[in-house]
């Protein structure tokens, strides 16, 4: 099973770690994509939600066309493609949340993802699957707090690491997944639901990052 991937320089060794993947073909160039029509699956680690992207990616179908979306659903980019939270940080996880609404694409995606000895989570089309919604939330209340003088950054880190054994404190899981990548999905989940809100200090310091 040949099987092609775009990726940045973390993302491939998060989602490979160690192991030797020798069927597997890294590049730096959607337009690579084109040059491996032939091959079994195709992950796009650096999908960007815009007609150009969309309309090369549906070029390799009805091969699987697995794409990093954690925001925007199948329904906003091609119902035939396949997402994945592929957020930094997530991609080293041994389980990879996805959604896809074909089942025998099902079979062939988990096929794809065992090469890297990853299983997948299947779940409902919706903007941030559960980890990611449950991170940003998290990271936005670490932010609320500091804005109202709780503790610091650094001591937030530091109780939420030792507290819930979680990998990252919040602030620093911000910084390694993306301010922006944060404020997006909140804002978007907050047109449904007002908890989302983003706080006013991560809006203010996404701002200052742009």
């Amino acid at each position: 099973m040949q099987i092609i991937v775009l990726a940045d320089a973390l993302q491939r060794e998060e989602l490979s770690h160690s192991i030797s993947v020798a069927n597997v073909v890294w590049i730096t160039d959607e337009q690579e994509f084109l040059q491996y029509k032939n091959a079994d699956a195709f992950i796009d680690l650096e999908f960007v939600n815009d007609d150009d992207r969309k309309t090369l990616l549906a070029q390799l179908l009805p091969k699987p066309v697995i794409i990093n979306s954690v925001t925007d659903t199948l329904q906003e980019t091609n119902s035939a493609f396949i997402r994945i939270n592929g957020w930094n940080t997530f991609l080293s996880s041994s389980l990879i949340e996805a959604v896809c609404n074909d089942e025998q694409l099902k079979i062939k995606t988990e096929e794809g993802f065992s090469v890297f000895n990853k299983k997948i989570q299947w779940l409902q089309d919706e903007p941030g699957f559960i980890t990611a919604r449950v991170v940003s939330m998290i990271i936005n209340e670490a932010f609320i707090s500091l804005g109202e003088g709780v503790s610091t950054k650094d001591e937030i880190n530091t109780a939420m690491k030792l507290g819930t054994a979680y990998p990252y404190g919040p602030f620093e899981w911000a910084e390694k997944i993306g301010l922006q990548n944060i404020v997006t999905l909140l804002n978007k989940l907050n047109k449904k639901q007002l908890r989302y809100t983003p706080s006013e200090l991560l809006v203010q310091e996404t701002n200052k990052a742009i």
